[in-house]
């Protein structure tokens, strides 16, 4: 990762922003900080950084409103960093349009893993390559040819679907509803568990251990996302 890539640290504590600072400092990110809601508005707009990582306790406020106002300009990567480990306040983020949420406290390998997914995802929305591969796993998105290693694997139309739903976001944590509205419909946002059938299915054909998935990933109460390498 360059130096040019440019993070916003949104918080008011001023050890996480220490922390930050010095731990992403020394993985080549250059970072602008921000202690409240309006000043992270006015630098987002102002600085157009590569990601944010959001605070969702802001003394002027709430982080929820942020990625409201961030999400009506821009799709830059947010990363929310927060103490709250509710399922609700992690689903409301996801849908609101955050990439990520990652509860405090927090290891910072797993946190620059998460950096480097976002971005990566956002390099892949901006121009989205023929061909999809994380792991063994290859998706040729034109033909639809899906393989695991030299092996081609047949999917249901569904299973087709849900599988390039998450591609299309890969890295990215996917809310349970989420996947299910554009899946199935609006309908079917509550069929959770219909849900996890088609997962469990995709996971019998594409993970090498299905017990222990390396490719698509659990968020606990929250949704599902897909490994970017």
């Amino acid at each position: 990762m360059t130096a040019q890539t440019h993070i916003l640290v949104v918080d008011d504590e001023p050890q996480i922003r220490r922390f930050l600072r010095t731990s992403l400092g020394a993985q080549g990110f250059r970072l602008t900080e921000a202690v409240n809601a309006a000043e992270a508005q006015a630098m987002a707009t102002k600085e157009k950084p590569d990601l944010v990582i959001l605070d969702l306790g802001l003394p002027d406020g709430d982080g929820f409103s942020v990625i409201e106002s961030l999400r009506a300009q821009s799709q830059v990567p947010i990363i929310v960093l927060s103490v709250r480990s509710d399922e609700q306040g992690k689903v409301r983020a996801l849908d609101l349009g955050a990439d990520d949420y990652v509860t405090k406290p927090f290891g910072m390998e797993e946190l620059v893993a998460r950096v480097r997914a976002a971005l990566r995802h956002r390099l892949q929305v901006q121009g989205e390559a023929p061909i999809f591969r994380s792991g063994a796993l290859s998706v040729d998105l034109v033909r639809r040819v899906v393989t695991v290693g030299d092996e081609d694997v047949k999917l249901s139309a569904k299973e087709y679907d849900l599988l390039r739903l998450l591609i299309a976001h890969a890295g990215k944590v996917l809310t349970h509803g989420f996947l299910l509205k554009e899946v199935w419909g609006p309908a079917h946002t509550e069929d959770v568990q219909y849900l996890r059938v088609y997962i469990r299915q995709l996971r019998e054909k594409l993970e090498a251990d299905p017990t222990r998935p390396q490719l698509i990933l659990t968020e606990t109460g929250v949704g599902y996302r897909l490994r970017l390498d």
